[in-house]
């Protein structure tokens, strides 16, 4: 059981194992899984929840894990775009029997491609590694069938160097984020991000929701005012083409609902304060444009 509102590489890696993916609906405010979505959707069949914690930002994990506690099932965190985030004092990708985090380029933090597991669960980090490795924890002696997963040196060493900024980089992301919500409070139509007073939030994207006119029209206001906008994510997973082809199917009218409304705003950080109040009064034109 996933969320529909997410990148494809959630479901496909479900699909990879040869599951089958099941699609909760999300919250509206944070536009993470809605646990209580999740419930509902178990079946004799059902083996794990796989929450995304999207734009940086926890699901509401306790709910979660008291679900899957319940049911017998694991939890599975994809936290590629959550590098550093935290909820309730904790470290996202360690709120679960495992997480998965992506070094994509765009991400927090980076290695160029590829991604890393955490666990705490050590027969799972070994099968990991064995899985990493073509299926061998010994040269030439293979068990299982695997895959070359391997990081390249240079990758890691990227990474190491990464991490060294981690913090800062997400810093600079927060007050960026903070000083948006301030600019845009008041914006007739527009609905700032959300994060729970003990949640960290770290702002993998900055996504506003937009209430009136059409989102597509937003983004051309937005270009033609020279902010560059991104919509993460426009088409619901179970309305892809390929999972129509397989038969997958899902229905989740807030994923739906965030998927035809939301925008993505600069909020990386080399950002200037100017930067910032360029994208702020491009934000208020474009409201007093779409009365």
């Amino acid at each position: 059981i996933s969320t529909p509102f997410t990148f494809i590489a959630t479901g496909n890696s479900i699909i990879y194992t040869g599951a089958t993916p099941v699609f909760a609906d999300i919250d509206l405010k944070t536009y993470t899984i809605d646990p209580d979505s999740i419930e509902a959707l178990i079946t004799d069949k059902t083996k794990a929840i796989l929450p995304v914690q999207l734009y940086g930002q926890s699901a509401d994990m306790d709910k979660i894990n008291e679900i899957a506690d319940k049911h017998g099932l694991k939890v599975i965190e994809d936290a590629a775009q959550a590098h550093g985030a935290m909820y309730k004092g904790k470290n996202v990708g360690a709120l679960g029997d495992a997480g998965c985090f992506s070094f994509y380029p765009t991400k927090n933090m980076t290695t160029s491609e590829g991604g890393i597991i955490t666990t705490d669960d050590e027969e799972l980090a070994k099968r990991a590694r064995i899985f990493r490795a073509h299926g061998s924890s010994i040269k030439y002696t293979h068990d299982e069938i695997g895959y070359n997963f391997r990081m390249t040196d240079i990758s890691a060493a990227i990474g190491l160097a990464q991490l060294n900024v981690i913090d800062g980089f997400n810093d600079k992301r927060i007050a960026n984020a903070e000083y948006l919500n301030e600019g845009l409070k008041d914006v007739d139509g527009v609905v700032t991000p959300y994060s729970a007073d003990d949640f960290k939030h770290v702002y993998h994207q900055y996504t506003i929701l937009v209430e009136k006119g059409k989102r597509d029209d937003w983004v051309d206001f937005l270009t033609q005012k020279g902010i560059g906008t991104g919509v993460h994510y426009p088409i619901p997973l179970y309305n892809q083409p390929i999972y129509k082809k397989l038969g997958i199917e899902g229905s989740a009218p807030d994923a739906e609902l965030a998927a035809n409304h939301v925008i993505s705003l600069p909020v990386h950080p080399s950002l200037t304060q100017e930067d910032l109040d360029l994208v702020i009064d491009a934000v208020k034109q474009a409201s007093d444009s779409f009365n």
